[in-house]
Parts: structure tokens; C-alpha cells; sequence
């Protein structure tokens, strides 16, 4: 059975909105080889319609200097769980209704194939956790605290609440640490 793994930049004080403003400091050589190894451990990737609509708009332009990386980002399975977006348009990418979430990603999960990669962690990601779909949770934390965020753009919220094992961690020059979270065992 595949699994979805989400990848997440989360600051110090929790904030995840706009990480291009606050992370690239940090994503030296290190942090280039951690992020394309798990882009290439993967075969399609999960998003909800927030991160589609920035990958969508940005992506296609940095194949040139992104290389290998952006083609794979470009030309992968793209799956968007969305009720606005019927006909999203990014390379391979489909829509899946909110109301069909859980059946459809569970399906997906069961299908011949390697991981599914989601980054971001929003209303798709809480779905996960909470119908026991998320196999993984990678952290990037960065050294970084960027202030006060939109209540719906930090990690948690409230009525949210999981429990996690730490399954691994991986801490890079620049102070970045990737912790990697399981479930707990219930």
C-alpha cells in the first residue's frame, strides 16, 4: 500500500503561510537533496486548492532553473481536493471533490505505485489525520520566527488535535530540522 507523506516548512513560532518569504536562507545543498529525494520517492502528489493555485502559477516557469526537480513537479500525477476547481489546469492534474476526499484517497492509497507526496498542511492534511489516511508528517522546522500569521494559515487550529511518533530526524547545517512523525499507535 502506498503511502501520503506531507511535507510541511513550519517557522519556530508555527506559521507555514508564504514560506518563500522566510525559508530560502535555509534551503542550501543539504535541503536540495532531502527535498528532491522525496519528490523522486514519489509518483504523485496531493494537494489541497490553495497550494495547487501557488504550485500551478509558479512551476511551470522554474523547470530552466530548477532542472530535473521541475520537470518531475510539473509532469507528476497532480490530485487537488477541491469543490471551486472542476477542471484544474497544471500538466496531469485532477479534481476531487471535499465530499469524496476520504473514499478517493483512500482508493488512490490502495492502487499499485509508489508514495504520494502532499505539501502544505491545511483542510486536506486535518482530513487526513483524521480519517487515519496520513502515513507521515515531515516537519521543516526553521530557525526562524516570522510573527503573527492568519489563524488559518498555522499549523494548528483550533478543534484540531492528533497525536504523533517521532519516526526520524535529520538536521541540516543551517539549523533546519526535518522531524518525521508518525501516528501513535491508538
Amino acid at each position: 500500500m502506498r503511502k501520503i507523506i506531507n511535507s510541511t516548512y513550519v517557522s519556530l513560532d508555527g506559521v507555514i503561510e508564504n514560506p518563500q518569504n522566510w525559508t530560502s536562507a535555509y534551503f542550501q545543498d543539504e535541503a536540495a537533496g532531502y527535498a528532491r529525494d522525496l519528490l523522486f520517492s514519489c509518483d504523485a502528489l496531493l494537494m489541497g486548492r490553495k497550494t495547487f493555485e501557488g504550485f500551478s502559477q509558479a512551476w511551470p516557469a522554474m523547470e530552466e532553473s530548477t532542472g530535473d526537480f521541475g520537470v518531475r513537479m510539473n509532469t507528476l500525477p497532480h490530485y487537488v481536493v477541491s469543490d471551486s476547481l472542476k477542471k484544474p489546469a497544471w500538466g496531469d492534474s485532477t479534481a476531487i471533490p471535499r465530499s469524496e476526499a476520504v473514499a478517493e484517497l483512500t482508493k488512490l492509497k490502495e492502487q499499485d505505485g509508489q508514495d504520494i507526496l502532499q505539501y502544505g498542511f491545511g483542510p486536506v492534511s486535518r482530513t487526513l489525520v483524521e480519517h487515519g489516511l496520513l502515513d507521515e508528517l515531515r516537519l521543516w522546522i526553521h530557525p526562524v520566527i516570522v510573527g503573527p500569521g492568519d489563524p488559518e494559515e498555522l499549523l494548528t487550529r483550533k478543534g484540531f488535535a492528533a497525536s504523533f511518533e517521532l519516526a526520524d530526524t535529520k538536521v541540516f547545517t543551517t539549523g533546519v530540522i526535518i522531524a518525521t512523525y508518525v501516528p501513535a499507535a491508538k
